[in-house]
C-alpha cells in the first residue's frame, strides 16, 4: 500500500495508524497472505549470478538501488520482516530510512561508534538511562572518547562555557540527548541543543545530534522536525508494548541510516525475523495503547499529587504554565506519555516498604508494555550511576518510577492507595 492514493484527480494522504496494516508489504509476494509471514531464512536464492553481482554491489555501497531496493541476500544483511518494520517505522517520524537492532542499547552502541573515533568529545544531557550511562562513562573512555554532561538548567551559554572549559570546541562530534529523561521525566530544548551543535560544527565536521526518544515516541514526539540528525528507540517499550521482544530502533535520513547499517552489518546485531514479525504486530495497536495510557496516567498522576505521603510528582501533564519545562513541552510534545515518577516522604526503606506493597503493579523494570510497573530507580536501572551524579540528577532515594499500562485507572489507583497506606 502507497502513502497517497489519487482517484478522480483528488489525493488522499493516509495517516501512520492506517498504514501501519499494510505499508510496505504485497500480499501478492508472499501467497497471499493478509499479513506478513516470518521470513525464517538465513540465506536467498538469486535468480542469476548477474542478480548476485548487483545486489552485493548495493549492499556495499557500490551502486545505488534501482527502484524496487535492494535484493535479498542474506539476513544479517536485509530480511523482508526487518525491511517492512524499516519501510513501517519511518512513517510516525516522517523519516528517510531506519535501522533496527536486537536491542535499544545495540541501537545506540552502534550509532555511536559509527560517528565517534578516539579524541572526541560527547555532550550528554543528565540524567539518562542506567546502560546509556555505563556506555559513556565507563566504556567509551577505553576507546579515548570523553562525555560532557549537563542538566535541563543549562542554556545555550553555559553549555557552550563548559565545552570551552574543558577545551573541547574543536573535539565535539556528536550530541546525545534524552528527553523526557529517565526517570525524572525532564524535558530539553531540541532547538537549542540543535544550535549548540550548529555552534561546534566546522567546514570539516558537523556535529551529530541524536535523541533517546524512548519515553514518548513515536506517538507524542518526533524530534526529526526540530532539526535533530537521528532519533533512536528502545523499541522494547511502546512500539514492541506487549513486555515479549526486545529491540531497537534509530531513524533519520538516508544518508546517515545507510553509515549505521553497514556497521550494524559487521557487528551482526540486527533484529531477526520473529523480532521484526512480533514489532509489525505492535505496531497496529500503537497509537491506540499509548493514548489509552496516557490517558491513565494522567488520573494517577493527579491522584498521586494530592496524596499527603508524595513530596513531589514528576508526570509532564502537571508542569505549570510560566514555567521553562511547560514552555519545552508546550513546544515540542503532542503529550504527556505514560512515565510518572514521584517521591515519598521517606528514606529508600520507606520506598521499598511500597514496592513490596503493591498487588497490582508488577515490579520489575522496563516500561512501555500493556501492564503497570513499578521500580526503584536508585537501586534498579540507574544503580550502575555514581552516587553523587545520582542525587545531582534528581535520582534520590525516595524516588519510585511507574509505567502505567491499559489497566483500569481506578484499580491502578487502589493499588497505589492500599501501598501507600502501608508505609
Amino acid at each position: 500500500m502507497d502513502k497517497q492514493i489519487t482517484l478522480h484527480g483528488k489525493t488522499k494522504t493516509f495517516k501512520p495508524e492506517s498504514l501501519m496494516m499494510s505499508y510496505g508489504y504485497h500480499p501478492e509476494w508472499s501467497e497471499g497472505a493478509v499479513k506478513c509471514p516470518i521470513f525464517q531464512t538465513s540465506t536467498f536464492v538469486f535468480a542469476t549470478a548477474e542478480d548476485g553481482k548487483e545486489f552485493f554491489e548495493i549492499a556495499y555501497g557500490k551502486k545505488e538501488p534501482g527502484i524496487h531496493g535492494a535484493g535479498l541476500i542474506y539476513s544479517r544483511i536485509n530480511n523482508p520482516d526487518l525491511e517492512i518494520l524499516e519501510d513501517r517505522l519511518t512513517l510516525w517520524d516522517e523519516a528517510e530510512s531506519c535501522a533496527v537492532f536486537e536491542s535499544g542499547m545495540a541501537a545506540i552502541c552502534t550509532t555511536l561508534f559509527e560517528f565517534l573515533q578516539p579524541g572526541d568529545v560527547i555532550l550528554c544531557t543528565e540524567p539518562v538511562y542506567g546502560g546509556t550511562d555505563h556506555l559513556l562513562s565507563s566504556i567509551l573512555p577505553k576507546y579515548g572518547i570523553t562525555t560532557l554532561d549537563f542538566d535541563c538548567s543549562f542554556s545555550k551559554e553555559q553549555i557552550i562555557k563548559l565545552v570551552e572549559k574543558a577545551n573541547a570546541s574543536n573535539r565535539v562530534k556528536l550530541i546525545f540527548i534524552e528527553t523526557p529523561a529517565n526517570p525524572t521525566n525532564s524535558l530539553f530544548d531540541l532547538e537549542m541543543l540543535v544550535d549548540v551543535a550548529n555552534h561546534f560544527s566546522s567546514d570539516t565536521h558537523r556535529v551529530i545530534t541524536v535523541v533517546d526518544n524512548t519515553f514518548l515516541g513515536p506517538l507524542f514526539q518526533h524530534p526529526l522536525k526540530f532539526g535533530v540528525d537521528l532519533v533512536i528507540y528502545s523499541a522494547t517499550k511502546y512500539i514492541g508494548g506487549h513486555s515479549d521482544v526486545v529491540a531497537g530502533a534509530c531513524v533519520g535520513p538516508k544518508h546517515l541510516i545507510s553509515r549505521i547499517k553497514s556497521l550494524r552489518s559487521m557487528f551482526g546485531n540486527m533484529a531477526g525475523p520473529w523480532t521484526g514479525w512480533l514489532l509489525l504486530r505492535s505496531l497496529e495497536t500503537l497509537k491506540i495503547r499509548m493514548e489509552r495510557a496516557a490517558t491513565t496516567a494522567h488520573c494517577v498522576a493527579e491522584w498521586l499529587a494530592h496524596h499527603p505521603k508524595v513530596e513531589k510528582v514528576h508526570y509532564l501533564g502537571l508542569l505549570q504554565p510560566g514555567t521553562l519545562q511547560y514552555e519545552i513541552y508546550k513546544k515540542q510534545c503532542l503529550g504527556p506519555g505514560a512515565m510518572i515518577s514521584f517521591e515519598l516522604h521517606g528514606t529508600e526503606t520507606t520506598a521499598f516498604k511500597f514496592l513490596n506493597a503493591l498487588k497490582l503493579f508488577k515490579l520489575a523494570v522496563s516500561l512501555g508494555g500493556t501492564e503497570s510497573l513499578a521500580e526503584h530507580p536508585a537501586t534498579m536501572t540507574h544503580s550502575a550511576v555514581k552516587q553523587h551524579k545520582q542525587r545531582a540528577f534528581g535520582i534520590t532515594e525516595n524516588l519510585i518510577r511507574l509505567s502505567i499500562g491499559m489497566e483500569d485507572p481506578d484499580d491502578l489507583i487502589w493499588d497505589i492507595g492500599q501501598a501507600l497506606a502501608s508505609i
